[in-house]
């Protein structure tokens, strides 16, 4: 099924606009969790880590599943499709390995902290409030770079795709070419 032009420059604005902003939340909290981490002031740790938490319960997931869902829809509404190009397969599972990992790691790990610091406890592990948006934002760069690079090529299902493909359309090539025109 492929999507029609409207609904496909709809989709891609949504899903750039997701990615944007999910790129951009992930750099904000790698900014708030080294301002936790490297100051000597216990307001400006516990705003930093109250900041956090807002960040991981009302947006990170709202954004990871905007982008992937659009994502989904793309991959599977246009030419690229799902599993036919590796840098489209990578960021798919990518994007799901990060969605997991915002869920499941990333948010748990921001309560913890923000539930230590509010009862006026010092954050004990450093490496945990910042390793999750760390990786996070390496995974969404990298993934930007397959979206503007597009590395790689067909997987091996998706050559099959484009010789079969490209058979059917020799045939009609040269029945085009042998068309004689009549009186």
């Amino acid at each position: 099924m492929k999507l029609r032009r409207p609904a496909r420059r709809a989709t891609l604005v949504v899903h750039v606009i997701g990615a944007a902003c999910w790129l951009g939340l992930t750099l904000g909290l790698v900014a708030l969790a080294l301002t936790a981490i490297t100051t000597d002031s216990s307001a400006a740790v516990k705003a930093a880590v109250r900041s956090m938490k807002v960040f991981a319960d009302w947006l990170v997931l709202p954004l990871d599943l905007i982008t992937l869902v659009s994502g989904l829809v793309l991959s599977l509404g246009t030419q690229w499709g799902l599993a036919r190009h590796r840098w489209v397969y990578t960021k798919f599972w990518l994007t799901l390995a990060t969605t997991a990992a915002s869920a499941f790691a990333l948010r748990p790990g921001v309560d913890e902290s923000a539930a230590t610091v509010a009862t006026g406890g010092p954050i004990t592990d450093t490496a945990d409030l910042i390793a999750g948006p760390l990786v996070s934002l390496g995974a969404y760069l990298f993934m930007t770079a397959l979206s503007v690079l597009k590395p790689w090529g067909l997987i091996r299902r998706g050559q099959k795709q484009r010789g079969q493909k490209e058979h059917a359309s020799a045939h009609k090539r040269v029945d085009a070419e042998d068309v004689r025109q009549t009186a």
